[in-house]
């Protein structure tokens, strides 16, 4: 019998958990809410629970698997196996989340960042098609990133590497980032981003819109609604679009001009714009970019959505010679 996989994908509002086959095939998908209280201390415990419970259902014992692997937001620490500073968990304090879920489980934990396993998830089974040099960006809330490089994941001399929303693509006037530098391409791609790009156009804008009407009422605005009036042809939406897509495809630009991946490939909420981001991001990369780049790299949509980060966080616990297989 072949062993199989589990994989965790924790994020600040629930961890979605999967059983999966060495191939990366999902059998089995649940998820538990994130219990943030008391300083995140219930956190571990619970998905160690719940991983106990499901296998005990499914009537599956520890032999039967290689092990789990974790996505987890904040820095890890790929040594000890531990965790520090993911806010949105209530994580300040370092974690050791390997240690813990092993005693729970009784099975080998491998961690790393969640936006690193999102990368590994679409390298493996999605947009990435299995290539050896592959980078992701995630476009939510924030903007994050992973990056493929010579068949490993890249983490940088304290795990910093990938951190593609800190890229400055407005280097006078722009936005105070979360992070305190200012003009970032979070401040301008991510979902709340766009939505302020736009918020700061409209008090210039001369011409007739439904979204300018929108937003000069109050009225709430997302990104989705964004793209949604520039499919339906509205010309400040299509301004705004255009201009996010400039930024976008800057730092993209960098990225193709450094590394030269096979595959750029964006996710998160935003992306499921589509062509609609795909195509001006496209347009402008194309002027941006060296030669080379030009002819090899391509820019993608991803394509597992939700479930990349449990497939990528199950590849962790392949065993190194299965690594190689793939």
């Amino acid at each position: 019998m072949e062993k199989k996989l589990i994989g965790v994908d924790l994020g600040g509002t629930t961890a979605k958990i999967a059983v999966l086959t060495k191939d990366g095939e999902i059998e089995e998908k649940w998820s538990i809410r994130t219990n943030t209280e008391d300083k995140g201390s219930h956190i571990v415990r619970e998905i160690g629970d719940s991983v106990n419970q499901k296998l005990t259902e499914l009537q599956m014992d520890n032999s039967e698997f290689y092990g789990i692997g974790v996505g987890t937001p904040g820095t890890v620490n790929y040594e000890t196996g531990t965790v520090k500073g993911a806010y949105n968990l209530n994580w300040v304090e370092e974690q050791n989340v390997s240690e813990e879920l092993e005693r729970l489980t009784g099975l080998s934990i491998q961690l790393d960042n969640d936006a690193n396993v999102a990368a590994l998830g679409e390298r493996w089974k999605g947009a990435g098609e299995g290539g050896a040099n592959v980078v992701f960006v995630t476009l939510g809330t924030g903007v994050g990133g992973g990056i493929f490089a010579e068949g490993k994941i890249l983490h940088g001399v304290r795990g910093a590497a990938g951190e593609i929303g800190h890229v400055t693509v407005v280097p006078e006037n722009g936005y105070q980032c979360t992070c305190g530098k200012t003009g970032c391409l979070e401040t301008v791609a991510s979902a709340t981003g766009i939505v302020r790009v736009a918020k700061d156009l409209a008090k210039e804008y001369k011409g007739d819109s439904k979204l300018v009407n929108l937003i000069q009422n109050g009225s709430k605005i997302s990104s989705k609604l964004i793209f949604d009036f520039e499919k339906d042809g509205d010309p400040f939406a299509k301004e705004v679009v255009d201009r996010i897509s400039f930024y976008l495809a800057l730092a993209l630009s960098h990225i193709g001009n450094m590394l030269n991946p096979e595959k750029i490939i964006i996710g998160g909420g935003v992306s499921a714009a589509g062509d609609a981001l795909l195509q001006p991001v496209k347009a402008y990369f194309e002027t941006m970019v060296f030669p080379t780049v030009l002819e090899s790299t391509k820019l993608s949509i991803a394509t597992r959505g939700n479930d990349a980060g449990v497939i990528g966080a199950a590849w962790l616990a392949l065993p190194k010679e299965e690594e190689n297989n793939i």
